[in-house]
């Protein structure tokens, strides 16, 4: 009894120091990161104001020169230059030479960065939302969620769990190799190129970087060129960084430029991750194809949202609303097509459309708005086109948000929140990706038809299934071919940076996130060693020993059903004839005969 208790005080008490340690905060090292050219103070040049729209039907920029302006405004907010094929494969050669002096870091030294920069984004959270929202006419919230939520949960997904996954992983070694130890290992691939996109400026560089990194990883991140004013600030944060561990300051590349910038960064490194759209991913899949370097995909999707009658409408209907509003223009690829039970139909449309009529569009920094300018020039006249499209064939509108004060210079950066009601799969909006505000809603009447409906679909990146029995939400998602789903939810997934993200068919393959996307950035390499060296080693049996024998054959057959037979008995006999060969073999008559 005595023994019991003083164990039940020792696990207390180790317990209770446990609890202690964790309230001592680490040693984070501050850094501090220039800001002063990036913040708005009303004292610009007079010709940094011009309000200037690229002319319609042209290239938005040319030459040397990555023009940047914020789109909810078209306020000039500078430009950087765009590297040339030479300049980017200096800069690969760079960060090739830091990596190998990052490789032979260890994880303490990686964590300590990851702290450095989850300390920065938490103190500067505002300043990182602002710069964001102003060059891709986000607003702060969507910014905050998108952006620093996303990040930070990344962060501490790797400091929590990031080395046990790159730690050499013990494997079975199977009936014949029990004498052996197998593994596997995951060592660094080398430089890693990444080619982002504008929908969220800061996430998009941050997540490819912090997996490279904490891998043993040198990265080259090809920024796009709707987004990088934010980009080329969010780079000084990452030197800043390594510059307070005293890592390589040429660990990290931030390049700006124009298609053929990409093309050169993916013929120079070891691994490409692209997000973007699926015909500039088939051209960096053929471009890969010459040096044969792994490539992950991830080009939007078409993302099916589903409605059972057994829900309760007005806690979904706000849920929808904000799935739509994340697959805008100046946000990311969300929910694009909604089925929704007849039962609940008409409820559900009239749910929606009062929460829509509420909300309106503006310049995010200017007031307080629900919804900032689309990113990309004159995409509001695609996504009037694929409205017209739908109205041709049959649609109908039942609701167009409002636009604030924006400018008449800018009307067209703007496109309002959006409901459409009698679609069909006939109409270009329920098929081709609008990344724009439109809600298309659609009947269902059963659950196998609202599956059938969710698969026609080219893209399959991800879904949503709500209803009152989460079990029969469950086996609806489990039969949508895509890459996440989430239940009774919408792109919870994403906030659970411990699963990997991706999709299938024209949304991409290969993963990041999770486990999944922390190995992909590896060479993963399978290894075997004596378990019992020297004691036991590995010696050829003698009658398959050069010259092999007349037996061997033989031998062979009966080893394989020693080894792998369903029956215990035909084993046990198999085993037999083995050891009964090799004793004969091994019997002073046999090596005279092979003597003469």
């Amino acid at each position: 009894m005595a023994l019991w208790w003083s164990v039940l005080v020792l696990a207390f008490a180790y317990a209770i120091c446990r609890f202690l340690f964790m309230l001592i905060p680490p040693k984070v090292p501050s850094i501090d990161v220039d800001a002063s050219d990036v913040l708005d103070d009303g004292n610009q040049a007079q010709e940094n104001s011009f309000i200037y729209v690229p002319p319609r039907g042209q290239a938005q920029q040319s030459g040397k020169k990555v023009q940047c302006y914020e789109p909810a405004t078209m306020k000039y907010l500078g430009y950087v230059s765009a590297l040339t094929p030479t300049e980017v494969k200096e800069q690969v050669a760079k960060v090739r030479k830091a990596q190998k002096m990052w490789a032979k870091t260890s994880f303490k030294q990686r964590r300590q960065f990851l702290r450095i920069l989850l300390q920065y984004i938490i103190r500067h959270q505002a300043l990182i939302c602002e710069i964001s929202s102003r060059d891709t006419g986000k607003t702060m919230v969507d910014a905050s969620l998108g952006e620093i939520m996303t990040t930070c949960e990344k962060i501490n997904w790797l400091l929590s769990e990031g080395e046990k996954w790159l730690k050499p992983e013990y494997r079975s070694s199977g009936c014949s190799m029990l004498h052996k130890r197998a593994r596997v290992e995951f060592h660094p691939l080398g430089v890693i190129g990444a080619i982002v996109s504008w929908n969220y400026p800061f996430h998009n560089i941050f997540n490819p970087m912090l997996a490279a990194l904490f891998s043993g990883n040198g990265i080259v991140i090809k920024i796009s060129e709707h987004a990088s004013w934010s980009g080329c600030f969010y780079y000084r944060i990452i030197q800043s960084a390594l510059a307070a561990i005293g890592a390589p300051e040429d660990l990290v590349e931030v390049i700006p430029g124009f298609a053929e910038t990409g093309e050169a960064l993916v013929s120079s490194v070891d691994k490409v991750i692209f997000v973007g759209s699926p015909g500039v991913g088939k051209m960096i899949m053929r471009n890969a194809s010459d040096t044969l370097i792994p490539v992950t995909l991830e080009l939007g999707g078409k993302d099916a949202f589903i409605v059972c009658e057994d829900i309760d409408v007005d806690h979904v209907a706000q849920i929808a609303v904000r799935a739509v509003l994340q697959s805008s223009g100046q946000n990311c690829a969300g929910a694009e097509r909604f089925y929704v039970h007849r039962d609940v139909y008409a409820s559900f449309v009239s749910k929606v459309t009062k929460i829509i009529k509420s909300i309106t569009s503006g310049p995010p920094l200017a007031g307080k708005y629900d919804m900032g300018a689309l990113c990309v020039h004159e995409h509001s006249e695609k996504l009037e086109a694929l409205v017209n499209d739908a109205l041709d064939k049959g649609a109908e509108i039942v609701v167009r948000g409002v636009l604030g004060h924006i400018g008449e210079d800018a009307v067209d950066q703007f496109f309002p929140p959006t409901v459409i009601v009698n679609v069909n799969h006939s109409m270009r909006l329920m098929q081709e990706e609008a990344f724009g505000p439109i809600m298309p809603i659609m009947k269902f009447s059963s659950d196998e038809e609202a599956i059938k409906l969710a698969n026609d679909s080219k893209y399959g990146l991800g879904c949503a299934v709500f209803s009152g029995n989460q079990t029969r939400a469950r086996e609806i998602a489990s039969q949508i071919h895509c890459g996440v789903a989430a239940v009774n939810d919408f792109a919870a997934t994403y906030m659970c940076q411990s699963l990997p993200f991706g999709g299938v068919k024209n949304s991409g393959f290969g993963r990041f996130g999770g486990v999944e996307g922390l190995r992909a950035c590896c060479l993963v390499k399978s290894v075997v060693e004596d378990r019992w060296w020297p004691l036991i080693k590995t010696k050829i049996p003698k009658p398959i020993q050069y010259p092999v024998a007349e037996n061997g054959f033989e031998f062979q057959e009966s080893l394989v059903e020693a080894l792998y037979g369903l029956s215990m008995w035909d084993r046990l006999r198999a085993l037999v004839n083995v050891l009964k060969m090799l004793t004969e073999q091994n019997s002073p008559s046999s090596s005279k005969k092979l003597k003469d």
